[in-house]
């Protein structure tokens, strides 16, 4: 008898088999890159894809972000046609962009459109880190130029939310004149008196944020995004010092006074609309 409850004791004990592995559903949890803390991926999701744990900020897509911000179908997208040609013959350009079409069901690392937020009319243009690491070619350059043309022309406030490593290098200096072109119509726009927020997330970094990601009428940015031009080694080697832990964060930059204000993103609805209400003209709002 005594033997016998030792063995039972014993098989409720052993490892799960690997049939018995196979039969939880992939993506059903979810592991915390910061705190490294698991927990059910639906409980992320309600969070607004923010670690119910340590407050980590994790990525959305393009339409993710706009899904959680915009009113219920009032999103109208422009420019989605757009795709990127290979203008310098870069090898294997035409296969990486293929293959970033089919990963993220994206024609470029960039969504623009109009949509309204608490009912206040708006443009938008939305980076999707997840096509060429959101990196800015032509096509991300003239989506984002119509976007603000628009803007403008039909007197929306502007709002982006970037996402980028940079500007492409496979599109060379064609790239780079990109961060010209979204500058000089941000300029338009604001001659016009025009009203161009801009919201960086992680990352926000190279000609981005060397351009239109920090030209807004008011800068905000997610906790802990990084945000910056050249990389922490580079600088390092450069000046020959050793930066601060917390160097090119979203906080840094706050308390060097290079944003106006690092918002949560349980908040960040509520502030764009309130400045969308301070700034929009009695009796606008939809």
């Amino acid at each position: 008898m005594l033997r016998d409850f030792f063995s039972k004791k014993k098989r409720y004990a052993s490892i799960p088999s690997q049939e018995a592995k196979q039969d939880v559903p992939e993506g059903l949890m979810q592991k915390c890159p910061e705190c490294h803390k698991i927990f059910y991926r639906k409980e992320l999701i309600r969070n607004l894809n923010v670690c119910p744990h340590c407050g980590h900020h994790h990525k959305l897509n393009a339409y993710e972000r706009i899904e959680l911000l915009f009113d219920s179908d009032s999103f109208q997208e422009w420019d989605k046609h757009m795709v990127s040609t290979n203008p310098l013959g870069f090898p294997e350009y035409e296969q990486k962009l293929e293959k970033d079409r089919q990963k993220s069901d994206l024609n470029e690392a960039v969504v623009t459109g109009q949509a309204s937020l608490n009912g206040f009319p708006t443009a938008l243009a939305v980076m999707d880190a997840r096509f060429r690491m959101g990196s800015m070619g032509s096509v991300v350059g003239e989506k984002i130029t119509n976007a603000i043309e628009k803007a403008r022309v039909e007197k929306l406030p502007f709002i982006i939310f970037t996402a980028s490593g940079g500007a492409r290098m496979q599109e060379g200096v064609l790239s780079l004149m990109q961060m010209g072109k979204t500058s000089v119509a941000l300029q338009r726009l604001s001659a016009e008196g025009g009203l161009f927020i801009s919201v960086m997330t992680h990352p926000t970094t190279g000609g981005v944020s060397a351009s239109f990601a920090s030209l807004g009428d008011f800068n905000f940015a997610e906790p802990g995004a990084l945000i910056g031009f050249a990389g922490r080694r580079i600088i390092e080697q450069t000046i020959r010092e050793k930066l601060p832990d917390d160097f090119q964060t979203a906080e840094f930059l706050l308390e060097h006074g290079q944003l106006d204000n690092v918002i949560h993103r349980h908040d960040l609805k509520s502030t764009l609309t309130t400045v969308l209400d301070i700034h929009s003209p009695r009796g606008e709002k939809s």
